[in-house]
């Protein structure tokens, strides 16, 4: 398994002696880096946290883990290729442990990540895996379209497990009623996402003290969309919501934001009743009904 690194860390390092600890690999020089070999059935999920993390990279330099290599990301690999995966390491510790990381990381969503346009439209050009959950993606030419085609993904895969009928039936109707007069009147750019942005994706770098963001789905969206999963889970400081409105503000109609709030909110709420079970589909109907009752 070593020799799938070797060539690549010796291009980075030509002349450093490299100790493998997988997943940690430290250099000669002390340069550490962390890699990671999938299955065969892997190869999507490592391509689309590839290519996220190369995108945030490029909108936001240090935020993410820089990747220097990852099998298929280049097109180049045979799929019969078990993927790989080679980045720097961080060491990562709680957002929590320092109150201005905070600030920081919501400037820097506002400011850098969030700014970072697209010039396809709405989506991603590879599918992302928002825990175990594929997204599609692809390209749409709105946001209401994309934003439709992934909650409808959802109830596609809920469909399938036979005991959510309720949720799916209500969920077409916020397909049919709610994404339309909500999100149809926006005027805005699709930015790039992080798109699983939760405290567990979310840290602070030991040796800088700068804040980090990894394990991302990310797609091209309306930036709203990526404070959703942060307000469900908490662990955040309220100085990060506070420092991202003070440089990026609600989007007009602002009266609106606590709706949109919830019907992003919601995406994550079926992706969890997706991934374990029933105990997340209260919350998820809940949801939904809040929403009809607004958008009749």
């Amino acid at each position: 398994m070593n020799k799938i690194f070797i060539p690549h860390l010796q291009q980075i390092e030509p002349h450093a002696q490299f100790t493998f600890n997988l997943p940690l690999i430290e250099s000669s020089s002390g340069r550490k880096y962390y890699a990671k070999v999938g299955s065969l059935s892997e190869r999507e999920q490592f391509l689309g946290e590839a290519e996220s993390l190369r995108a945030i990279h490029n909108a936001a330099p240090g935020l993410a883990p820089q990747v220097f290599t990852a099998a298929g990301s280049d097109g180049s690999a045979a799929t019969s290729e078990r993927p790989f995966f080679l980045s720097e390491y961080r060491d990562i510790t709680s957002l929590t442990s320092n109150h201005k990381a905070g600030e920081v990381l919501g400037m820097r969503l506002a400011t850098e990540l969030h700014e970072y346009k697209s010039t396809m439209g709405f989506g991603f050009h590879v599918p992302t895996f928002c825990g175990a959950t594929r997204q599609d993606n692809g390209w749409h030419q709105t946001w209401e379209e994309c934003y439709s085609a992934m909650i409808g993904s959802l109830l596609s895969k809920l469909r399938n497990k036979d005991r959510f009928s309720e949720l799916c039936s209500k969920g077409e109707q916020v397909r049919s009623k709610v994404i339309p007069h909500l999100l149809r009147p926006l005027e805005i750019e699709p930015v790039l996402l992080h798109g699983d942005l939760w405290s567990g994706n979310a840290g602070i770098d030991s040796s800088s003290g700068q804040p980090v963001i990894f394990d991302p789905s990310s797609y091209y969206g309306h930036n709203e969309a990526d404070l959703a999963i942060a307000r469900i889970f908490g662990g955040f400081p309220r100085n990060f919501f506070e420092k991202y409105h003070e440089h990026l503000s609600k989007t007009e109609p602002v009266d609106q934001y606590e709706l949109r709030a919830d019907l992003y909110e919601l995406y994550h709420y079926l992706n969890h009743t997706v991934l374990f079970g029933s105990s997340y589909a209260g919350s998820a109907l809940r949801k939904m009904n809040t929403l009809l009752r607004a958008c009749p």
